[in-house]
């Protein structure tokens, strides 16, 4: 009985140490919840226990398991055993929380499965974090791992699974034993209702900081990369009923549009995806001065886009979602599903089919989320990068920086222009990214001062640019690949987080306009095919946005939700808690949302 004692002590130590876990996260991210009652605080604690309760399940199965087969098979072997499982149990609980409580103020959603695609370029994934926070959430795993580790020792100390044990008690001490562990099974399971643990149990606020204090991390890794359902998340209507509501969304692919923006449709084209360039942060201003000068100025000379929303939070899915139309999705990133990413229509194929030279230059890694096996076989026939530049100049954490860059591209393109063929080159920017390590202190704020620095080096790109001959036959297209959570503070699912800017510009362009529809990052594709004359019907979820149809939209995902907004308001639905979580609410978008998400994921099925 004394084996049985020490490992409900263990459990117990597991569910008031993972308790611990969410005092921290709430004092690191006071910020985040300073408007919340002192109730409400206990309550992410209250609530967390849900799941902190079936981490202990999880540290109690194996140790369970080796005490019964010690009654009739008594060995030193077996504490041994216990002492090495819940050493790397302690180790990944450690690691987890320190990883969750570094990374939730960049992603702003608790650790899940899609750590793991940045773990093959671990130096690109720890480019975010600076050195002074490596160290210290460092030391927050080994001070973590040694509190547990110093408990859990205590609690396996006593027993003993050497000792041998008469046969009339075996009996009574296997049932006593065997009960433990369907009790283990049952807090492993969540309870005895048809709903097993899940991360939405711990949820019950409407201010998400505090649901997410409330989430075990540990429990969330392993219970996101544990789905076995990757592609099958999202089933909301049946397939004859999801059919009609996506082809009542989706005008004619063969519809002509209603506004032509371009002199003429075989023009030379640059694309600049700006990293991180989100309206809250281009549009910002601070004592006056312009965050990004070059951009306002640069607005009033080709096509505004007003009301674009980005597919997503992250670099690798609003590329695909970009140059292949396809919206993203909120729990994984098909780019890292290279036979299904390569099966994807792009506009660097569809320009390849019509005689157009394809270039992809970034500064830095592109395999960093497999995204070169993503752009070659999507049709770029050239990838530059940090391993083809020879600078004569240090590098930051993610590359070279963009304003040796913007250079080397500005050259680039114009050698491009020496060939007899149309081109379509592509920059990806880096330096507006964390940790924001730029050559300026124009503001007080690094990252404000990182957009100031990328708008300078995007403005040399377009004056070159300007100055060569061939600017009356370019279109060039700032868009970002996603936003910034600024204001700071902002909710990861907020429409906010999501706006980002769109602009053509160019010698191409017929003249200046402002479009005011709202329109997604992913209907870029076929808006821009549409504008060359050329067929877009193989993407099959990008909208051109000038053809006519019966309701403008911007569609975004965020960690398992989606919004939708237009002229009337944003429906942002969580589909953890299953349920609207923004103020306004319209059955109109919350259809179409729910529409567009499981539609996303019929497509990735068959492809």
């Amino acid at each position: 009985m004394l084996n049985i004692l020490s490992l409900l002590l263990l459990f117990a130590a597991t569910v008031i140490l993972s308790a611990l876990q969410k005092v921290v996260f709430l004092l690191r991210y006071a910020h985040l919840v300073a408007d919340a009652e002192i109730t409400e605080l206990i309550d992410v604690v209250i609530h967390g226990l849900y799941l902190d309760v079936t981490m202990a399940g999880y540290v109690c199965a194996l140790p369970l398991l080796f005490v019964l087969l010690a009654i009739y098979f008594p060995s030193s072997l077996w504490k041994k055993l216990c002492q090495i499982y819940v050493a790397v149990a302690a180790a990944l609980i450690s690691v987890t929380f320190a990883v969750n409580l570094g990374l939730y103020g960049y992603w702003g959603f608790p650790l899940d499965g899609s750590i793991l695609q940045f773990l093959a370029t671990p130096k690109e994934a720890m480019a975010s974090v600076t050195a002074t926070e490596a160290v210290g959430y460092t030391l927050t795993a080994l001070i973590y791992f040694a509190l547990l580790w110093i408990c859990y020792g205590e609690c396996i100390k006593s027993i003993d699974t050497k000792k041998r044990i008469s046969w009339r008690i075996k009996p009574l001490l296997s049932c006593a034993v065997l009960l433990c562990i369907g009790l283990d099974f049952l807090a492993i399971r969540g309870g005895v209702t048809t709903a097993v643990a899940n991360v939405s149990k711990v949820y019950f606020s409407d201010k998400a900081p505090l649901n997410h204090a409330a989430v075990n991390p540990t429990f969330s890794l392993i219970s996101s990369i544990s789905d076995d359902n990757e592609f099958d998340h999202y089933n909301f209507f049946d397939d004859n009923s999801l059919r009609e509501r996506f082809n009542a969304l989706y005008a004619d692919k063969t519809a002509q549009p209603t506004e032509r923006l371009l002199k003429e449709n075989r023009p030379n084209i640059v694309l600049i995806i700006a990293e991180s360039f989100g309206r809250s942060t281009t549009d910002e201003t601070i004592a006056g001065e312009a965050v990004a000068p070059n951009f306002q100025r640069l607005k009033g000379e080709g096509v505004w886009f007003e009301n674009l929303i980005a597919s997503s939070f992250r670099t690798d899915r609003g590329v695909l979602a970009t140059l292949s139309g396809l919206p993203s999705q909120p729990t994984m990133s098909l780019m890292k599903y290279p036979q299904k990413a390569s099966a994807l229509p792009s506009i660097a194929h569809s320009l390849n089919s019509v005689g157009y030279s394809t270039t992809y230059i970034h500064g830095g890694d592109l395999n960093f989320t497999d995204m070169a096996s993503y752009l070659y076989n999507t049709g770029f026939e050239k990838l530059v990068a940090l391993k083809d530049l020879k600078f004569d100049a240090p590098t930051s954490k993610w590359g070279y920086a963009d304003n040796y860059l913007s250079e080397y591209f500005a050259d680039a393109v114009i050698a491009l222009s020496a060939d007899e063929k149309p081109y379509f080159a592509v920059w990806q920017t880096l330096s507006s990214h964390e940790p924001f390590d730029v050559p300026t202190d124009k503001f007080a704020d690094k990252m404000l001062c990182s957009m100031y620095f990328a708008d300078s080096c995007i403005n040399s790109v377009i004056e070159r640019l300007k100055a060569s001959e061939e600017w009356d036959n370019t279109l060039v297209i700032i868009i970002a690949d996603h936003a910034y959570n600024y204001p700071y503070g902002i909710s990861a699912s907020s429409v906010t987080r999501h706006r980002i800017p769109m602009l053509w510009v160019g010698g191409v362009i017929k003249q200046p306009a402002v479009i005011t529809q709202y329109c997604s990052q992913s209907d870029f594709a076929a808006t821009l095919l549409s504008q060359l004359e050329l067929p877009h019907s193989d993407f099959t979820m990008s909208r051109d946005i000038f053809a006519p149809q019966s309701h403008d939209f911007g569609y975004y995902t965020f960690n398992n939700g989606f919004g939708v907004v237009d002229s009337n308001g944003a429906t942002i639905y969580d589909c953890t808690q299953d349920k609207v979580i923004s103020d306004t609410h319209s059955a109109e978008q919350e259809d179409i949302g729910k529409t567009l998400l499981q539609t996303t994921f019929s497509i990735i099925k068959e492809l």
